[in-house]
This record gives C-alpha cells, sequence and structure tokens, in this order.
C-alpha cells in the first residue's frame, strides 16, 4: 500500500486496492461495453474541455479492471489500437479514484506520501494529478476521468469543480447507454422493439433540419447532412444547421452539434434550433443569441451540450458583411475567390455546461466570388475504420479539410459540399464514425 493510502475495502496482496478485484464491480465495468474499446468523439470532446479549463498538459479517460487499466481518451496521443492503449492497473495513478470511490488529488506527485516513488511518475511525467471516479448507477467506481501536469501546481476550486461535472457527464452517457440496452433487450424478448427503427431515426433526424434552405437574394446556399455509417443501427443524433431571416435584410446561418445520439440529443437540437430562431430577430449579435441559447438550455436542465458557429449577415454592393461567433466549434473557412482559404472565429466556450460563457463575435467581408463554409466535426475528426487491419491512417483533420476546400476554387455552393462529401468518403473508406453537417454561402461572381 503505497505511501498509507488507505481504501475503504482494503488492499490486496499486492498492495493494490481490493476493490479493483470485487466481482459486482468487474460486472458493472463489463456492462459498460467500454474495456478494449476504441476512442469516440463524445469522450474527446470531454477531455478536451477538460484541458481548456484546467490549462493542464494531458486529460485522460480511462477503465479500471482488475489486472489492466484501459485508456479510452487521450486525444491530443495517436491511437494505436486497444492492444497499444492498455497497461497494468498498477502502472499509472488511475486506480487511486477507484479504489476511495472518490476524487484523488495530488499538487507535487514526487513528494506526497501517497505517490512518493511511485512507478508512474517516470514514465508519464507525472508532477501532479487530479482524477474523479467514473461511477456506474449501483455506485461502483469503474474507471477515472483525470488531468496530469508534468509539473507541480495547485488546483483551483472552480477546475476540480469542473473535472467533477465532467466525470459525472462521463458516468451519465455510459449508464444511459447501459440503461437502452437493458431496455431494448427486455422489449426485444417481448416482441416490442424500444430501439427506433432506421427509417423512423431518419425521419426523426430529417425533421430536425429545414426541409429545404431558403434562398438568400443575392447569395448561393447549400447544405448538406452526411449521415454515419459506423453503428450497426441508425439512431438520431445531433447535427443541425439552419439559415432564416433574421429581419429585415439581416439572415442568419447556424450549425451545431449536440454531444451524444438518441432522443436525448433530439430534444437538445429541437431546443436549440428553435430557440435561435426566436432570439435571432431581436438580437443581431451572434454571441448574445449564444449566451441566451445557454440559459435556456441551464434553464431546462437539457441533457446534452452541444457546440454551434452561428453567423449573422447581409448583402452589401461590395458581396456580404456580418458577425460570426464559435461556441465551442471548429472555426469557419473562407475560400476567397482566389482559392486562398482563411479561418475565421475565436475560440469560446461550449453551450448547456456553465452558467457564465465565454462568447465573442468576429465581423467578416465576403466579395463576389468568396464562399463561407461552416461544418461540425465530422468534417475535420474523419477516422478510418479500426476494426480492420492496421487502422492507422492519420486523422482527416482541420489541416486536411483546408486543403480539400481550396480544391474547390470556382466551385458554387453545392459543388462544394458534393467535393468535401467526396473527400471524406475517400478517406474513411465507407465508414464514417460521426454525422457530418456542412452548410457553404457564396457570393456569386460577378459577370
Amino acid at each position: 500500500m503505497l505511501g498509507g493510502v488507505g481504501y475503504p475495502e482494503g488492499v490486496r496482496d499486492d498492495g493494490l486496492p481490493a476493490v479493483l478485484s470485487d466481482p459486482a464491480r468487474l460486472a458493472a465495468l463489463e456492462a459498460s461495453g467500454m474495456v478494449g474499446s476504441a476512442p469516440e468523439q463524445v469522450f474527446d470532446d470531454l477531455t478536451r474541455l477538460a484541458v481548456s479549463v484546467t490549462g493542464a498538459a494531458i486529460s485522460a479517460i480511462t477503465f479500471v479492471g482488475g489486472a489492466r487499466t484501459y485508456w479510452k481518451s487521450v486525444p491530443h496521443l495517436p491511437y494505436g489500437g486497444s492492444e497499444q492503449w492498455q497497461n497494468g492497473v498498477g502502472e499509472s495513478f488511475c486506480y487511486f479514484a477507484v479504489g476511495a470511490n472518490g476524487p484523488f488529488i495530488v499538487e507535487d506527485a514526487a513528494k506526497d506520501p501517497r505517490t512518493a516513488g511511485h512507478q508512474a511518475i517516470g514514465p508519464w511525467g507525472v508532477g501532479s494529478w487530479a482524477g474523479f471516479p467514473i461511477v456506474s448507477t449501483d455506485g461502483h467506481a469503474i474507471g477515472t476521468m483525470c488531468v496530469i501536469d508534468a509539473n507541480p501546481r495547485q488546483w483551483q476550486p472552480r477546475e476540480l469543480e469542473t473535472l467533477a461535472t465532467l466525470a459525472r457527464a462521463v458516468s451519465n452517457e455510459i449508464n444511459l447507454r447501459i440503461s437502452l440496452s437493458t431496455a431494448q433487450s427486455a422489449l426485444a424478448t417481448a416482441n416490442r422493439a424500444l430501439s427506433v427503427s432506421q427509417d423512423l431515426a431518419r425521419s426523426l433526424q430529417e425533421s430536425l433540419l429545414p426541409p429545404v434552405l431558403r434562398p438568400v437574394p443575392g447569395m448561393d446556399a447549400s447544405a448538406r447532412y452526411l449521415a454515419a455509417t459506423g453503428d450497426a443501427e441508425v439512431e438520431v443524433v445531433g447535427d443541425f444547421y439552419d439559415l432564416f431571416n433574421a429581419r429585415g435584410p439581416w439572415w442568419t446561418a447556424v450549425l451545431g452539434d449536440v454531444c451524444g445520439k438518441g432522443l436525448e440529443a433530439a430534444k437538445v437540437t429541437a431546443l436549440a434550433r428553435y430557440t435561435l430562431r426566436a432570439d435571432a430577430g431581436d438580437h443581431l449579435s451572434p454571441a448574445e443569441v449564444l449566451d441566451r441559447l445557454n440559459t435556456a438550455m441551464r434553464a431546462q436542465r437539457a441533457p446534452r451540450f452541444l457546440t454551434a458557429v452561428q453567423a449573422t449577415f447581409r448583402t452589401t454592393p461590395a458581396g456580404a458583411a456580418g458577425r460570426l461567433c464559435l461556441a465551442g466549434h471548429p472555426p469557419a473557412l473562407i475560400r476567397r475567390a482566389d482559392g486562398r482559404i482563411q479561418q475565421t472565429g475565436l475560440p469560446g466556450t461550449l453551450l448547456g455546461v456553465m452558467p457564465t460563457v465565454r462568447l465573442s463575435d468576429v465581423r467578416f467581408r465576403l466579395a463576389p466570388g468568396d464562399l463561407l463554409f461552416l461544418y461540425t466535426d465530422g468534417a475535420c475528426e474523419a477516422r478510418p475504420d479500426p476494426h480492420k487491419p492496421l487502422p492507422h491512417r492519420p486523422i482527416f483533420d482541420e489541416e486536411a479539410l483546408a486543403e480539400a476546400l481550396a480544391e474547390t476554387c470556382g466551385m458554387d455552393a453545392a459543388d462544394t459540399n458534393a467535393h468535401i462529401a467526396e473527400v471524406l468518403a475517400g478517406h474513411h473508406g465507407g465508414w464514417a464514425s460521426d454525422d457530418t453537417a456542412l452548410l457553404s454561402l457564396r457570393v456569386p461572381p460577378r459577370p
């Protein structure tokens, strides 16, 4: 037992927490379906948020077995398959929070008597560590959400509060999956399927999108929705887009991505779309509109968070001009008439988590031939099929997306989206792990 760390259920012969071998805990871990599973965007989003909020060098989501620790999300490190991203249970700090079934906070790992001399300090470069357990519905700690820094540091109360919230979000996501799986199995036995059929799921998904984009006078607009193919069953997801007249000459384009899938994601998508439409006419600042959406999501206890990009614009004699805001969303891209690609938008806080968000408007202008391109992260994080041999092809990232957009120089909005869709399909080989929404707005070139 390292440094006198105490555990409610004692220790095993190897000095590690006895609860690691508890059959009930191991059964809860097995039911989660997380052991040895591939990375998923919903969890990578949370670890990236933890790094953003705390400024730590590393954030990870792990699942802790009796003998091995399985790394579900370490998005800043290349994923080499489930065999690579696991290690002996005693070779990292993750078991501490599981053994205590509570937070484990270390501000100086080399000097803290609980961790001094631990074998993980050297290989992982652990100077400080903070983690909270991932807990099943019946109270078993099955994993850890943590942040790691190379140097000693004092963790601030707000940082730890956010980390605890993110650990609960991971727990809720997994427990929801288990509950849905259990309900589906029980109802299938009774010949009453709980899961939404593929046709119904797609119909519901389409109902959350505008049936046809309303034409913007003097602009060329097109949107495209690319369904994921990586899941055996079709589920309603949270990618959405909209384009509508806000008031007078002002128009609003919005595109968002709700965390997760299923009916809960659909509810948040509907809430977001109709709240944005209601407020955009009163507030021409996208930052103000997205801030009001965050307030509405918090007030209604929305079960999912979302990222979004909103642009409010009008046509001008020189083309188009407006303001754009990012809420935890990838930057928008502008393709100039000569093929140059420019990023636009300042990073902002995602919506539905924090009571106060940091959002900023950025002005943009489009000249004849210029195109504004909005997209969800399925377009910049496309992965190869991890179930096929040697899934080591690099992720289709923002740089690759910008290169693909540059290839569309001279294309209209619809052809631009079609080209991006074709390039994405060629990269992932027909296995799309995430749904993707694309929205292009172009000022037609002058004759």
